[in-house]
């Protein structure tokens, strides 16, 4: 079995042609949150994931093995609720509301500029139809926020994005 202990975040700083090149291992949400499991790659390798405690593998992630080898991980489709306005009298401020009251329950919740997405439970599609949400089933890659203190989701250096997130304009201190 190869072994994996070493992940790139979106396969930071590797040329697009060793990322076309890289085997593939589809894996849905429910695994991609273990830091440990054995998989079969794209090219029917055995693969035995040993990751840090604790680390998320997103779609677009990059696995190296022992044998230097990379494995590119797709986020594979699952079933979802997607959730979105209601057309005849909701308003993208719903989404909003029902994104408040989901992470009010801590539900691992996918944030769409048009739609969310959960896991399936009846209990809360009931709730966000009562909220005058459309609660659609779906079978789709699921990617949920990591949490703001998270190192799983988007993250980047202070100063990356060219500009100061303290912003100091006009705040009292």
């Amino acid at each position: 079995m190869l072994q994996i202990s070493r992940l790139i975040q979106q396969g930071a700083g590797l040329a697009p042609v060793l990322l076309k090149r890289a085997a593939t291992l589809e894996l849905d949400w429910d695994l991609r949150q273990k830091s440990r499991f054995n998989a079969t790659d794209s090219q029917g390798r055995a693969v035995g994931i040993f990751l840090p405690r604790g680390t998320l593998v997103r779609g677009g992630d990059v696995l190296v093995a022992e044998d230097g080898s990379l494995v590119r991980v797709i986020a594979a489709g699952q079933p979802v609720l997607r959730i979105t306005p209601c057309l005849t009298h909701g308003t993208p401020f719903d989404l909003t509301r029902a994104a408040y009251h989901l992470g009010n329950r801590h539900v691992p919740i996918e944030l769409k500029p048009d739609h969310l997405k959960i896991e399936p439970d009846h209990v809360l599609a009931d709730m966000l139809r009562a909220m005058h949400l459309t609660v659609r089933e779906a079978t789709e890659a699921f990617e949920p926020e990591g949490g703001a203190y998270s190192s799983a989701g988007h993250s980047h250096a202070q100063g990356e994005h060219g500009h100061d997130h303290s912003h100091g304009k006009g705040h009292a201190p």
